[in-house]
Parts: structure tokens; sequence; C-alpha cells
């Protein structure tokens, strides 16, 4: 049976949803959903278009022919309040940390102070006039801000789930063993070419940063102790399968007699037969290789980014021997508490 088709006066209900700037992103969406299944688009283009499932978009029309605007419109009360209880916070930082945007109807992958303000705004009657709140809201939910990273092509995202699951649960065993260190390893080049990073300056006023006219590099091995937030950073002239085995050598030196899992890439002074030699003989080494393409499922990473910003972005490398050795007194002398699939030391 052909459903009824709507009226105009409902049709131009919907429309002024549409084109209310005061109405919600969700709210437009109801309005749209509604207003093509009228028109008898396509079922497939209303869902991609409005992220509804198919079986959403029919009840939310047979829900408007039922109840009126009253289906597409936010529950909201007529005053908005304008603080959350604490038990609201609470229950929004749980919200935070285990639910996306796409579980409220939202058409994105991650929060945004909007996306967060709008929600609290249609859930709870609550409208911030500070971002400072809801920057506050992250905090206790313990995000931190971060500009979309970059993904490589040839990265195989099922390939990195079934790592992320698999690891997972080597990793929740080794934290419970009282005699098993995590490490995860990378390296990096330090260079007298100078980086840059953003400043904040009075305004008016422009930084001037000497730069080197000659090019010399020092490679840094790093291991971030999971349980501990340690690092143990090595200064070598450069990188391959003898200097790493030389390396894992010189761990054996702080952790003498301790089980040791080590997570690192898979570059070929990793796989090398002279390492692998050395783990063989060592007996107590095991390691896992993070996927490819995946720099982001490595601490490490950030550990390398936070040594930069306090020694040697905005700065002229004269030296690289000095430099090198100041970055790496810096990360053997300060902890850090970033997580290995969900996995971090408590530092607090």
């Amino acid at each position: 049976m052909k459903c009824l088709k709507l009226k105009q006066n409902q049709i131009k209900e919907l429309r002024n949803i549409i084109n209310d700037n005061g109405s919600s992103s969700r709210e437009v969406k109801r309005a749209q959903a509604v207003i093509m299944i009228d028109k008898e688009k396509d079922i497939e283009d209303i869902s991609e278009i409005t992220s509804y499932r198919r079986r959403q978009i029919y009840d939310l029309r047979k829900l408007y022919l039922e109840k009126g605007i009253i289906a597409i419109k936010d529950k909201r009360k007529k005053k908005l309040k304008e603080l959350l209880t604490q038990n609201q916070r609470q229950e929004i930082t749980k919200i935070l940390k285990a639910k996306k945007p796409r579980d409220y109807d939202y058409d994105e992958n991650y929060w945004t102070t909007v996306l967060l303000g709008e929600f609290i705004k249609n859930e709870y009657n609550v409208e911030y006039k500070s971002r400072t709140s809801l920057y506050l809201l992250f905090k206790e939910a313990k995000f931190t801000y971060h500009k979309p990273g970059r993904v490589y092509e040839k990265r195989d995202e099922q390939e990195v789930l079934t790592w992320r699951k698999k690891t997972k649960l080597k990793v929740k065993k080794a934290m419970k063993e009282k005699d098993t260190i995590i490490l995860c390893e990378d390296e990096m080049i330090l260079s007298t070419q100078t980086t840059f990073q953003k400043i904040w300056l009075p305004q008016g006023e422009y930084p001037k940063i000497e730069i080197s006219n000659t090019k010399k590099n020092r490679s840094v091995y790093g291991f971030l102790n999971i349980k501990t937030g340690t690092e143990r950073a090595f200064k070598k002239e450069r990188q391959n399968m003898y200097i790493t085995t030389d390396i894992l050598k010189e761990l054996r030196k702080t952790y003498q007699t301790e089980k040791l899992l080590i997570l690192w890439d898979g570059p070929g002074w990793h796989r090398g037969s002279k390492v692998q030699e050395f783990i063989k003989k060592d007996k107590n080494i095991k390691t896992i290789y993070f996927p490819k393409y995946s720099p982001e499922e490595n601490p490490q990473e950030h550990v390398w980014r936070e040594g930069r910003n306090k020694i040697t972005h905005n700065r002229f490398i004269k030296d690289i021997d000095k430099a090198t050795d100041d970055f790496v007194n810096y990360l053997n002398k300060t902890k850090f508490s970033y997580n290995l699939l969900g996995f971090s030391a408590d530092l607090e």
C-alpha cells in the first residue's frame, strides 16, 4: 500500500525547520529525511545524506505523521540552565570515553567543542557561553587536543585492528607480570637544520632564528617504559643491525634480569641476523612489530615530539653533538605517560 503524501502545510513546517538558523543539525536532518522520503528519493541516498539507517528513516516519518513537529524538534525545556550538576558532568565524562558523535545521530566520528556544546544543550538543557567549560569537560575525560593526523595510503586498517586486538591481550598479560618490562622503541634523526613551531608574540613583533648552512645528523634510539613512564635514549652516529645489537646490550645494563617485551617497527636494523641472534641467545626478550604505516600506534612518537618541542625547535644548532646530548639527557630525566593500547604509567 502506498504511503500517504505530506500535506503542503506539513512540508512548509518542515522547511521552516531546515531554514531556521536556530535549528540544531539533528533537527535539520530529521526534517530533511521526512521530506526526502515523501518525495520518494532513493533510500540509500537519504541514508548517506542524513546518516540514518533505513528503519530509522521510516520510523521518523511515521512518528512525524502521528505527533507532528514534536517528532522533529529536540527535547528542550523553555529556559536553558547555566550549569550542569555533578552527576551530569560525570555522565558526560563517561559518554565521551565510550561513545562517538555518530551514536547520537551526528555525522561525525570525533568530538569537538561545537558538537559537545550542542549535545549538552539538547540532552541536558544547558548552554555554556564559553568554550572554557567544554575544555574542562574534555580534560575531566582525560582527552587531549589533537589536529587530525595523517593516514598513510598503504595503511591496512583491518590489519591494524587485528594487531590491536591480539597485542592488547599480550600487553595486558605483561602489565600484570612484575618481572616483565614493556618497552616501545623507535629511532629518530636529529639534524643541525633548524626546525620551527608556532610561538605567540605581541602584535607587531616577529621572531628571527639563525639557521645553519651545513647539515649534520645524529641518530637517537629511544625506549619508553610503559609501566613507569621512564625513557632510555641513546645517541648514535647511524642505524644498522650492529648498532641495534649494541643498544640491546646497553639496555640490558638497565634491565639486567627482567623479561623484556619490546614493541618496535620492522626495518632491517631490527630484523637483521645479528639482532635476532642476540635476542635468541638472551632468551628473555620478546618482540612485537607494529603494523606497517601506523606510526600513531607507537607512543615513542609522542616522546620525540615532546622532546623536540622542549629542546630543539626554534633553535640554532651549531654543535650537533651537544644538541643531541641535551636532547637525550632531557628524555632520560623525564617521565612520559603516553599510552599503549590504553595502558600507561600512572604518574599522578
